[in-house]
Parts: C-alpha cells; structure tokens; sequence
C-alpha cells in the first residue's frame, strides 16, 4: 500500500471527472479543481451521471458504493486550496503546452514538498513540462483511457529525471484504485494506448474529410471486418472532439487540415461528442 491518501485533479472535463470519481470510488479523499463555478457545475453532473452508470456497470456499486463516492469529493476553483494536502495531483487540463506549463509553475510554487505530480496528457511528453514543475524528480506521466471503469489501463511513463521510487509509487496507486498498470520504460509520444489509437483515427478522419466514405460506413466496415464492438467516429464521440482537435492542431500540414476539418464540420456546430448530445451520432434520444 503507497502513502497517497489524498488525491486532487485538475480539470473536470468527461475523463478528469472520470478520474476523480473513480478515485473517491476506491476510498481516497480527492479534490477536484477547475477553473470557475460554471466549469464545477458541469463537473457536478458528472459526477451524478457516473453514480448511476457505476451502479449500472460495475459489480458491487449498487449498494450505495458509488453514492458514497460523492462524499470523498469536493470541488475548488481556489488552485491553492485544492492542492493545499496533496499527496499526488493529476493534471487533466486542455492538450496545449502552454497552458500546461503555467499550471505546473504555479503548482509548484502552491503544493506541499512531498506532492507528487502526474500528467494524464494524451500525447505530450512529460519532458516537455518537467522544468515547470520546479521537482522533475517528483513528476511523470499517469495516462489513463476513456470510460476509464471498464477501460481500466493506466500508463506510467517518467522522465530522465523522474526518481524510480516515486515511479513505483504511482504504479502501485494505479493499482489501488482499480487500474491494471502498464509502466512505460522509455518516453514516448502517446504512450503504448495512443502510438496506436491515433494514427488509427487519424486514418478514418482522413477517409471521412477527403470525401472518400461517410463516417458511419467507416465504422461499418470497421466494427464487420474486425469484429470491433465500436468504430473510430465512436470512438471519436467517446473521446470528445476538443482533444483530437487539439492534438491535430499542431501537427504538420496534412493534420492541421484535418484539425480544420472538424473544426468547420463538427465542433462550430456544438457537436462535440456524447457530452453534448452529438457528435458523429446523434445521442439526444438516449435514457
């Protein structure tokens, strides 16, 4: 058993919240934070969303297990406050760089000595924060995969600098709250999970964008001709389309077309993926 007992996350979007809930669900004292009360009344309904899918999804949540969740969680706006006891915080703010690094440079200056910090980034390198934090000793990455209770990965990649007992630590932590640890033994852009997910869907955009097949019928012959339960524009939906759109963002040329793509066709129309309704598919109708 590690020493972490409290927890804090930063960013309350569908896979911080996931995170976070799924942290008070395994019996820590978590903290989440984001940046204003419109962003945590959000996250609240969230959190009450996944209550009643646990007690749908996962064995034993049906006894009050995942209401009790709540109550091991609270919600800040105050970055200070939020990581005032800390034991570890994982960071699961928007995919930019920059935005990364202020947040860790004030992290540093506000959490304990002894706190730990993990990025959950999808497809950055932690060596590219590490100098932010001011303890590249005491960082890594911690990245977890969507509808993270049923999709129970976890991958821990540290840096040159990351000290292999803190390493060690946060492979256990992953344990302990209920993930199957995967531990990255050298730094790689997306890690094990999204070296291979996003070229994949990276190829479907580039179908569906060049005119080439319609979405759905990507994921029709997707989900026949593997025996995949669900196709990339799903997985899309699932993710939220802000991340691929960011991470698209700074690629080379042909991703930035791509970027601009969903951009004009999916996300300036409010159709952002299952958190808003639509995305690729309609969700308006589900129960």
């Amino acid at each position: 058993m590690t020493d972490i007992r409290k927890v804090t996350v930063l960013g309350t979007g569908v896979l911080g919240a996931q995170i976070a809930f799924q942290t008070a669900y395994s019996g820590f004292e978590v903290s989440a934070y984001d940046i204003d009360d419109a962003a945590l009344d959000k996250a609240r309904a969230r959190f009450a969303g996944l209550v009643g899918t646990y007690r749908k999804e996962v064995p034993g949540a049906d006894g009050g297990k995942a209401e009790a969740a709540l109550q091991r969680l609270s919600l800040h706006t105050d970055l200070a406050t939020a990581v005032a006891d800390a034991d570890l915080v994982i960071e699961a703010i928007p995919e930019v760089l920059s935005l990364k690094q202020e947040t860790y440079g004030k992290l540093g200056e506000l959490a304990p000595e002894k706190t730990i910090f993990a990025t959950n980034s999808s497809t950055l390198l932690p060596s590219a924060m590490k100098d932010a934090t001011g303890r590249p000793d005491r960082f890594l990455a911690l990245h977890f995969a969507n509808s993270i209770w049923k999709f129970n990965t976890a991958e821990v990649m540290g840096t040159a600098d990351t000290d292999p007992a803190v390493f060690d630590t946060v492979l256990a932590f992953a344990s302990e709250i209920g993930m199957v640890p995967v531990p990255v033994r050298k730094e790689k852009a997306g890690y094990v999970l999204n070296s291979l997910l996003v070229p994949f869907l990276n190829s479907a955009a580039e179908l569906a964008a060049g005119g080439y097949a319609d979405p759905h019928d990507v994921d029709k012959v997707w989900r026949i001709a593997t025996g995949a339960p669900m196709g990339p524009f799903q997985i899309y939906d699932i993710i939220g389309l802000n991340t691929p759109y960011n991470i698209l963002s700074h690629g080379d040329e042909r991703l930035q077309k791509l970027a601009a793509w969903l951009k004009k066709n999916y996300i300036d129309k409010g159709k952002l993926g299952i958190a808003t309704g639509e995305g690729f598919y309609s969700y308006k109708d589900r129960s």
